[in-house]
């Protein structure tokens, strides 16, 4: 089945209150060398067989758009595992 793999992440210069909270323990926990951290959210879509890429690629544009990613605070990327059987 095709899948697409999707990547939702602050924008840069957008607070990102997570990620200071997780630094901080890290620092607490004595590992320095991580100079930032942000957090964001890993999606997996799984589709129907007999999609082509296009179809998959096009549907989960539609679907960042509307519904994974907010455009004024988020930036997406995804990238698209065709079933090779």
């Amino acid at each position: 089945m095709p899948k697409a793999k999707v990547y939702v992440y602050l924008k840069n210069g957008i607070l990102d209150p997570q990620g200071k909270a997780v630094h901080h323990i890290l620092h607490n926990m004595n590992i320095h060398e991580v100079q930032d951290v942000r957090v964001g959210k890993f999606i997996t879509l799984t589709f129907e067989n007999g999609l082509t890429e296009e179809e998959v690629r096009r549907r989960t544009e539609e679907i960042c758009r509307k519904l994974l990613a907010n455009p004024v605070i988020e930036d997406y990327h995804f990238e698209v595992e065709m079933d090779q059987r």
